[in-house]
């Protein structure tokens, strides 16, 4: 690969689609783009703004009751006059005389009606509070609430007795402090008889502003301090939506690269970039850099205008680097996507998938911030720990990172195999072109090996995002063959057996395809041999778990029993274990191979004994060991 043809390439490709877009779509995709960075403002800043409940509640109440100023502070609520026959004609919702209710709710919206103004009430009364110059009697209640990370145990696991969660209390990993032992009273629970506390229209108690704040106060790690009504869940809601901001460009970047990129294969016109001294190399990367500095660059400035606006005053370039492996998954992908589609309409279907597969990887572990070896599977996770100002650890970073770029690598790569005068024109399904991929790096017998380790990244990145997907199902016990296992940790069993397998055998079934491989009985098994030995090593790869304590969880242990050894075993006994996994891997790849040498369905069948066989293994061990 050479720089100056590289840039070369970059430059021709950006000057050739200078005017391939137009100027309705850019329009559409600048509203777009506005759009989201107004839901993400509002959101983050927690305003109320215009919404579209607004006034939807009317309610006849005299600026002598107290709870004038209930209603007057929540836009909910339309005040009208007092007028009992507005009432009978279904005018008003709500009819007070004084502090006391003149009718009974009949109709559903009169019920929603008065819970609302029970819990205007209540947030009034704080507020109100709140002003006192004596808090101390005002709210002589004080909680404070820290989350704990987890770096052992949950309390998902179905063998520890102990609810502890590792932080020091009983409580589901909080520890709380009460400043007082006396009850909190003098503010009304919301009935119909309950008192506003006092007059005037209040502001907001403590209020944080449009920064982040707040947001990190309901972050693991950080704490939350106030009276018990004060204290709310510590789910990231925020900081995931700022976080999306960096996915949504993606979308906009992909679907413009992977036209171009298809552009190419239609009507031979990328046949004038193959008979240049350009080589595929240069080819490939003058194309993608464009897109990839576009993608980065905007994830550059949505950083900058987070933290000079003051909304994540604390985000910096770490936020900007944790994107970049989902930026070289996202076009990698999508290149893919380009060499197999055989048309815009296919390759709308093929974008789409992606969109979504990788938009769930990205975000499913996000959500788990209080159980960090899971949400660590997911760059934005980084991101959403830089923007909130907490620190972001090397081992993170790589275990982070790491998979997702190794991943868009390979797929480049992959792609790359059919960036070829006879591949790239040909019009065949995508399953095909898919097995046209692999065949491409096949030259000889040893390629077996070789593919079984270069394929390893898509596994590591299949296998996490199945462990996260599945996470929430550990708690779940099944019984299977007569023993209480966890729902999760059977499912990613078969999940992880399933992607291996796989991962062992569909390259040796596009050698045999491809006329690579010789359909001898002899051959099969050692070609099938060589593919388990290329996953067997390539498998040590998973350590990089250990980065983030993932295997201290019993969905991410039994997941991982192939890659690491259970502690405090005799020196025999471990290294029987970590012979088996060879054994393993070999027998149920060699089974696949004789059935691919035999054909496709052959192979069909034998790729679904070597799954059974492979999964009995890891079950048993699991459950014997782990």
């Amino acid at each position: 690969m050479q720089l100056d043809k590289l840039l070369r390439v970059a430059k021709w490709e950006v000057t050739k689609n200078a005017g391939g877009v137009d100027k309705r779509t850019i329009l559409v995709m600048a509203l777009s783009l506005v759009a989201m960075g107004a839901v993400a403002a509002i959101a983050v800043s927690g305003g109320t703004g215009a919404g579209m409940d607004n006034g939807i509640y009317r309610i006849g109440v005299d600026e002598s009751s107290p709870y004038y100023g209930v209603a007057a502070d929540d836009p909910t609520f339309d005040i009208r006059e007092p007028d009992p026959a507005a009432i009978e004609r279904r005018q008003q919702e709500l009819l007070y005389r004084g502090t006391q209710l003149q009718s009974v709710p009949q109709t559903a919206k009169e019920r929603a009606a008065l819970t609302e103004l029970r819990d205007s009430t209540a947030r009034y009364n704080d507020r109100t509070l709140a002003r006192d110059d004596n808090q101390t009697a005002a709210f002589p209640v004080s909680v404070t609430l820290v989350y704990e990370q987890q770096s052992g145990s949950s309390q998902l696991d179905p063998r520890g007795g102990d609810s502890s969660d590792g932080s020091g209390s009983s409580d589901g990993g909080s520890g709380t402090s009460d400043s007082s032992d006396s009850s909190a009273g003098g503010s009304g629970d919301g009935s119909d008889t309950d008192t506003a506390g006092g007059s005037g229209d209040g502001g907001t108690a403590g209020g944080s502003g449009a920064n982040l704040g707040a947001i990190g106060a309901r972050l693991t790690g950080d704490v939350q301090g106030g009276t018990p009504s004060d204290i709310s869940p510590p789910f990231p809601f925020e900081s995931l939506v700022l976080a999306f901001l960096y996915i949504v460009p993606m979308n906009f970047v992909i679907q413009a690269y992977g036209s171009s990129m298809l552009s190419e294969r239609l009507n031979r016109r990328g046949e004038l970039l193959l008979v240049t001294p350009a080589s595929r190399g240069d080819i490939i990367g003058g194309k993608t850099l464009p897109y990839l500095a576009g993608a980065v660059g905007v994830a550059a400035l949505i950083t900058a205008a987070l933290r000079f606006g003051n909304i994540a005053p604390a985000g910096s370039y770490v936020a900007v680097l944790a994107v970049v492996p989902l930026v070289v998954l996202f076009l990698s992908a999508t290149f893919c996507g380009a060499m197999f589609a055989r048309s815009f309409k296919e390759l709308t279907f093929v974008t789409v998938t992606i969109t979504v597969t990788l938009t769930s990887y990205a975000f499913v572990p996000a959500i788990f911030t209080d159980v960090t070896p899971i949400a660590l599977i997911s760059p934005l996770t980084l991101v959403v720990l830089d923007l909130t100002g907490q620190p972001v650890g090397l081992s993170s970073f790589v275990f982070s990172t790491a998979p997702p770029l190794l991943t868009g690598l390979v797929l480049f790569g992959l792609g790359a195999g059919l960036y070829r005068e006879e591949d790239m024109f040909t019009q065949r399904p995508i399953p095909l072109k898919v097995l046209d991929a692999l065949a491409g790096g096949i030259n000889s017998r040893r390629s077996a090996l070789k593919m079984s380790i270069v394929l390893l990244p898509l596994v590591i990145v299949a296998e996490l995002a199945a462990i996260a997907f599945l996470f929430v199902l550990d708690s779940v016990s099944l019984n299977v063959f007569g023993t209480n296992q966890s729902l999760g940790i059977v499912l990613v069993l078969g999940v992880i057996v399933v992607i291996e397998e796989l991962a062992k055998s569909l390259h040796v079934y596009a050698g045999y395809e491809h006329a690579r491989y010789e359909r001898t009985l002899r051959s099969a098994l050692g070609i099938g041999a060589l593919s388990g030995l290329g996953f067997f090593i390539g498998e040590k790869g998973l350590l990089i778990a250990r980065l983030s304590d993932l295997e201290s969880l019993p969905i991410g242990e039994a997941a991982l029993q192939g890659a690491t050894l259970p502690a405090g075993l005799p020196l025999w006994v471990a290294g029987l274990l970590f012979l088996l996994p060879l054994a393993l891997h070999t027998v149920t790849a060699a089974i696949s191979s004789v059935g691919a040498s035999r054909g496709r369905r052959a192979y069909a069948a034998a790729l679904t004994v070597a799954i059974v066989v492979h999964f009995a293994y890891n079950f048993t061990v699991v459950s014997t060991l782990v």
